[in-house]
């Protein structure tokens, strides 16, 4: 695995986000969106406590290719309904496709 393709996790209090520079196609959604957290002219560029982990993970959402991931850390607090992973959220009936 070349380098320019491995996840990379910049880890905060309350969320982990992860980039994969290889999948990265630059649309800037994360740096729009959240440019406390996500500056590409900073070393690490991605700061999680930046903002509030909700938050995060909301702009994060946004990746449209997939660059982008987040985790929350196991002890937490999330609003009733997030997804932990970062993943798609399941419909009531456990399948994550149905309307």
């Amino acid at each position: 695995m070349s380098g320019a393709t491995a996840k990379k996790a910049y880890e905060g209090r309350s969320i982990t986000v992860t980039f994969e520079a290889g999948l990265c196609r630059h649309a800037a959604e994360c740096v729009h969106g959240l440019p406390e957290v996500f500056d590409p002219a900073r070393r690490p560029w991605i700061l999680p406590d930046g903002a509030d982990a909700d938050r995060v993970a909301e702009v994060v959402g946004r990746c449209p290719s997939g660059a982008l991931e987040y985790r929350f850390a196991a002890d937490a607090p999330r609003v009733s309904g997030q997804v932990p992973s970062g993943g798609p959220e399941p419909s009531p009936g456990g399948d994550p496709a149905a309307p």
